[in-house]
């Protein structure tokens, strides 16, 4: 018998459609992998996030910091639909350019559980092309 949860998209059945897929558990849930990519604008990071398949969506927290300790770039991811990730993250930069070295910190959490897993990577953004 399968246990009832209740919330947006938890069961996902129409997202996967494969029966050999196994989903873990919120507590098992991890991330994978986390690669970042900069535009050559020097202004945009392509992020690409995997994650362990999962019975129930997590949250996402993302962080970049620049070299000097600011926060440059942050998402919220709730509840994805998918557990491979790709999205763009606009880094803020109040004057000069954004060019050098940060950091990307990803967090993965569950409301009753909270952070199960963290990442870190580091991203060399180059000086813009034009």
């Amino acid at each position: 018998m399968r246990k009832r949860v209740s919330g947006y998209n938890v069961r996902m059945e129409f997202f996967i459609t494969d029966p050999a897929v196994v989903r873990l558990s919120p507590a098992e849930t991890r991330l994978l992998d986390l690669h970042a990519e900069p535009f050559p604008d020097g202004k945009r990071l392509r992020v690409i996030l995997d994650l362990t398949p999962f019975q129930q969506s997590p949250s996402l927290e993302l962080t970049l910091i620049d070299s000097s300790g600011n926060v440059a770039a942050t998402t919220s991811i709730i509840e994805p639909a998918a557990w491979k990730l790709e999205f763009t993250l606009h880094i803020r930069k109040s004057a000069g350019t954004s060019s050098g070295v940060y950091k990307l910190a990803a967090i993965l959490t569950f409301p009753d559980l909270g952070e199960m897993d963290r990442k870190e990577i580091t991203v060399e953004i180059p000086s813009p092309t034009v």
